[in-house]
């Protein structure tokens, strides 16, 4: 990892990807960026037009494939595959640029790239992450894929206490060996939840798997939009979203600077700036009267009005649009706390560009007043610094608990791995397996996952397909031929090792997870 721009830490600024009209991705890309909004809520991608609150941000939660496609607020579609890495390819060519000017000689080869996906997402995203980042033009060798919460675990751990928000009080233990804490990662699609302890050696270890949900700040933006829905109605949105795109995403990334200045002692009103001309005449020609007419008809007639361009919302109704998503993300600190096992845990680490709202963190102190709530100046970038000490020290994290089972099998379930099992960074499980009679160079093995603690089959309603395991094979012959396989757990991603018993011959065997 090369320190040629060190020193200097870049916010989250947005971009736009231009695409071809028969949809073909050009070469090109289109950046907008403002001073104004020094962060802008990352989108994370979802294969339906809308999610169930209406907005086009969600997890990677659903089946994913090398096939799938996002569809913009239009509903033209794209291949998922190519908007991710040409997002990292921008990015990638960014930092190039940069160092170019500067005068840096430092070659594509010669960066170790780290790329942070949420805790929460399956084996099967990270992979799709890993083919956008290749697809990118990140060489294979030269790429590590980092979990976000605790790649701001770690960087919290080498600040020091005056720039942790909490932790100046007298009874700050987090970095001291066998101190357990909770990371509450909240960004702008996710929220992740884990906890760790720290271990005597400076390393530390995960004592809960990731546990988390779509409950974000873009979920915020979810119930804004409900309310809008409320005053013009689904189809004048939709409408508005085609004719009017730009308009559209302006008046959310309004949202999303103002929604930052809410705090819990704030009253009176909050100024929104819309693209008014383009919503009231769309209102007069498709409903037949202007905005300050249709708003008057709507549920919302005593909590929002208008001033020139300016839509104005009581701090009440504001905060209330908060609620949901703080209610989601406590009951899931709430659950993991209850956990066997975790009941001493005192301290709670916030990190991620969401956790900056006052909003949440007072209501996070208020649920649990026994707790130590700890918030690292510049809570929104402790990812990305984080992910510079997981490049340097990808071992920091020693050990991780499995969220799932993972196993081999037709139709009878024979463990690798089961949940809650702590395994240690570099663990290795060894089993024997027979080569099906093949005239081909490879042979194929299914994998299954299992939310149960003791599953038979993998036909039961907690089994799934995790993912197709090829081996390559040193002559294709009819008989069968014994092999050992070696499954490398504890990282990041799952690695195997597959060695033929008679010729000696060992591969990296491939995992298709998409």
């Amino acid at each position: 990892m090369q320190r040629g721009v060190a020193g200097e830490v870049v916010g989250k600024s947005g971009f736009q990807i231009m695409l071809g009209e028969k949809r073909k991705i050009r070469s090109n890309l289109t950046f907008w960026r403002t001073k104004a909004v020094p962060h802008v809520t990352q989108h994370s991608i979802k294969e339906k037009t809308e999610s169930p609150k209406g907005q086009h941000n969600s997890d990677m939660s659903q089946h994913i494939t090398n096939e799938m496609v996002l569809k913009d607020i239009s509903d033209k579609q794209v291949l998922a595959l190519d908007v991710f890495s040409l997002a990292i390819k921008a990015l990638v060519t960014h930092l190039l640029d940069i160092m170019e000017k500067r005068g840096t000689d430092v070659a594509m080869k010669d960066i170790l790239w780290v790329l942070t996906v949420p805790a929460i997402w399956s084996d099967a995203a990270k992979q799709f992450m890993r083919r956008s980042a290749e697809k990118a033009g990140i060489p294979e060798c030269n790429l590590k894929i980092a979990l976000e919460p605790e790649a701001a675990s770690i960087h919290c751990q080498y600040l020091p206490t005056k720039k942790l928000i909490g932790a100046e009080k007298q009874g700050f233990t987090m970095t001291e060996p066998g101190t357990k804490y909770m990371v509450v990662d909240l960004g702008g699609g996710t929220a992740d939840i884990t906890v760790h302890k720290k271990l005597s050696n400076g390393g530390l270890e995960e004592l809960k798997h990731a546990t988390g949900n779509d409950c974000g700040g873009t979920s915020v933006d979810g119930y804004f939009f409900q309310i809008l829905t409320q005053i013009i109605g689904g189809p004048t949105i939709k409408i508005f979203q085609n004719e009017d795109p730009e308009g559209y995403l302006d008046l959310f990334r309004e949202f999303e600077v103002v929604k930052r200045t809410i705090h819990p002692s704030k009253t009176g009103k909050v100024n929104l700036s819309i693209p008014y001309v383009s919503l009231n005449e769309k209102c007069k020609t498709h409903l037949g009267e202007a905005l300050p007419d249709v708003l008057a008809l709507s549920p919302f007639k005593d909590n929002i009005s208008f001033r020139g361009d300016k839509m104005r919302i009581d701090m009440e109704l504001m905060k209330n649009i908060f609620k949901p998503t703080i209610d989601s993300i406590i009951s899931l600190m709430q659950s993991v706390l209850e956990s066997d096992g975790l009941i001493d845990v005192l301290q709670i680490l916030l990190v991620g560009g969401f956790s900056e709202c006052v909003l949440i963190q007072d209501a996070i102190k208020m649920k649990f007043p026994n707790k130590r709530v700890i918030i690292p100046e510049g809570a929104g970038l402790s990812v990305l610094k984080g992910a510079v000490l997981f490049g340097h020290r990808p071992l920091y994290i020693e050990s991780r608990k499995m969220k799932r089972k993972k196993e081999y099998c037709g139709k009878v379930f024979g463990k690798l791995v089961t949940i809650n099992e702590t395994v240690p960074e570099g663990s290795t499980i060894n089993r024997s397996y027979q080569a099906t009679g093949t005239t081909t160079k490879t042979d194929r093995f299914s994998f299954f996952i299992s939310t149960d603690e003791d599953p038979k089959y993998t036909d039961e309603d907690s089994c799934s397909h995790l993912g197709t395991l090829t081996i390559p094979l040193s002559d294709p012959c009819e008989g069968r031929r014994p092999l050992t396989a070696q499954f490398h757990f504890g990282g990041t991603e799952i690695a195997l090792t597959a060695t033929e018993v008679i010729s000696g011959i060992t591969y990296e065997a491939n995992f298709n997870l998409i």
